[in-house]
């Protein structure tokens, strides 16, 4: 199984994508690490990515879950999958993906991104990243109000995973 935890910046995905790996003995991406040096200086410039930006991107983390999956890795990936064609993308070729969108209210995340030190991503790009984010049944929609470990216990109840596995 595959878990992408995804949403606008700011949300989470990685505090939660973590716990949730930990406590279920999956492994962790951070789909951030792996993005191209010219992403990341646009983004840290507050210049949104466009989608020829991202295809290469998203290619190299298909690869990743495909290459994880043929080594039957249980694995958790932190990955924004702001869009439904991002999504097939990121799925393409794969099998048992699930998708987990954590959202909450936009004063919130920017709050959060107040706070937040040590990431390149701009606050700035939070308005654009909403505006792009397609909301779709194909992902478990999850509200960040809600405490990590919460919401690590909702996606588990939901996957049916046990503590450990």
């Amino acid at each position: 199984m595959i878990v992408v935890v995804m949403g606008v910046t700011g949300v989470g995905k990685t505090t939660v994508g973590e716990l949730l790996a930990a406590r279920h003995g999956m492994s962790f991406y951070d789909a951030d690490d792996h993005h191209p040096a010219a992403n990341v200086e646009k983004m840290r410039a507050g210049v949104p990515l466009q989608d020829s930006d991202r295809w290469p991107w998203l290619d190299r983390l298909n690869a990743l879950l495909r290459d994880a999956q043929e080594k039957n890795q249980r694995v958790v990936l932190a990955c924004s999958a702001l869009k439904r064609i991002y999504r097939e993308r990121l799925s393409a070729g794969g099998r048992d993906i699930r998708f987990v969108l954590l959202q909450g209210e936009a004063q919130l995340i920017r709050d959060r991104l107040a706070g937040r030190k040590g990431h390149y991503m701009n606050p700035a790009l939070l308005t654009s990243q909403l505006q792009t984010l397609e909301v779709s049944d194909d992902c478990l929609a999850l509200d960040i109000a809600a405490t990590p470990e919460d919401l690590v216990m909702r996606i588990a109840a939901h996957l049916k995973l046990s503590e450990g596995q």
